[in-house]
């Protein structure tokens, strides 16, 4: 009797304990970010919490990711995957010193495994980007110019599956990628874009590589891409000497020409390179990593007919040009709305920490605003030049 007492107590604790950790994950958000070291690489999570009116970002875990990063690398696409679904809840974190994909378990935060694409694949030009669906992983290697795609697989593992070539139309590399059903749309580091097709898993190029509009005009070269929840837009932010940004329809199943919006006729704001912009939630703002101004814009998308006009600015960001020198990788906070609040990698200056600038959102009316926390930054130590993060949970497309 004793003993099964104490096997009672045993499994009623350990069940207790069990639900407790996945109820701690399943109300926690978090952000995510691949430090990307020279050397053995780390991810670092952190807890959202604080207050409406004062939002922070709290260190929980710093992750050694089983592979080496590169240090600085300047690059738009984003090194950090995230998926939330019924099966698994998992980080991928590209590690490109050792050219493989670290998988990482969220509840727990530990390394399910580092996973290979084929010996000839490389990021040793300007690391890995990573995009994934609950399917498969892409990875766009810079050095090879190409694309490996990897099967997810349950415990937060991948399988490689084969590659494709993937090179802009001037010979530029994979500059960013995003998907949406079954479609990838990808930016070159040369100001050119295509689309793939991958309902089959492998991307097949869907034969229409352009120059984007931006390109043409006057120089700005697509960097981070985004693609609309209804899948009918990809939209470019772009890097040059302006705030631009580009929206392709996509609705064919092909890109279109790019319209143009921003640039020198300044209509999305003053400020200089704007590689990365992502959609709210639900559609209705795009925000803009003014990158060497060290600020960032929201800028109001009409999901109807394709079109931006400029919202509102954050103004230089705490410790711009002291600290730190660019703002880069945004997420987002909540997963409905438009997000509430706007995480923000802060590219560090040589000897300080990189950091999260921590952003308030208020939208209403056709107003909005972005109003730094006064809890923000949140300092990342371990990372010499922050580029990517991942929200968990992430955005639900």
């Amino acid at each position: 009797m004793k003993h099964s007492r104490k096997l009672f107590w045993f499994v009623l604790s350990l069940t207790i304990s069990c639900i407790s950790t996945q109820l701690f994950a399943a109300n926690t958000h978090y952000v995510v970010t691949n430090d990307d070291e020279a050397g053995a690489n780390t991810a670092s999570f952190y807890v959202a919490g604080g207050s409406a009116s004062a939002p922070k970002l709290t260190l929980h875990k710093t992750v050694k990711t089983g592979g080496s990063g590169r240090g600085p690398e300047g690059f738009a696409a984003p090194r950090v995957a995230v998926i939330h679904d019924s099966k698994d809840e998992c980080v991928y974190v590209s590690d490109s010193g050792s050219n493989d994909i670290a998988g990482i378990v969220v509840n727990t935060q530990k390394v399910a495994g580092n996973f290979k694409a084929s010996s000839g694949d490389s990021g040793d030009l300007n690391g890995i980007g990573v995009a994934m669906n609950t399917k498969y992983l892409y990875a766009a290697f810079t050095e090879s110019n190409t694309l490996a795609t990897f099967k997810v697989l349950a415990g937060c593992k991948l399988k490689f599956v084969k590659d494709v070539s993937a090179k802009g139309l001037q010979g530029g590399s994979v500059d960013g990628l995003a998907l949406h059903g079954s479609m990838m749309v990808v930016a070159y580091a040369d100001g050119s874009i295509e689309s793939f097709n991958i309902s089959k898993g492998a991307p097949v190029s869907n034969g229409d590589a352009q120059n984007s509009t931006g390109y043409e005009n006057n120089g700005a070269v697509p960097a981070g891409v985004d693609i609309s929840k209804d899948g009918h837009y990809a939209i470019f932010g772009d890097g040059g000497y302006y705030v631009e940004v580009e929206v392709s329809d996509i609705s064919s199943g092909k890109l279109k020409a790019t319209v143009d919006f921003g640039g020198p006729g300044g209509g999305l704001g003053a400020g200089q390179n704007s590689n990365q912009a992502q959609l709210s939630p639900d559609d209705s703002v795009v925000y803009i990593s003014v990158n060497f101004s060290g600020e960032v814009t929201a800028a109001f998308f009409d999901k109807k007919k394709g079109t931006l006009t400029y919202g509102c600015n954050s103004g230089a960001l705490n410790g711009f040009d002291k600290s730190w020198a660019y703002t880069m990788g945004l997420a987002t906070e909540q997963t409905q709305g438009t997000g509430t609040v706007l995480w923000v990698a802060e590219y560090a200056v040589l000897g300080s920490p990189s950091s999260i600038g921590i952003l308030k959102i208020s939208s209403k009316n056709g107003s909005c605003s972005l109003t730094e926390s006064s809890k923000s930054p949140a300092d990342d130590a371990n990372s010499p030049g922050l580029e990517s993060i991942g929200a968990y949970p992430p955005r639900p497309f």
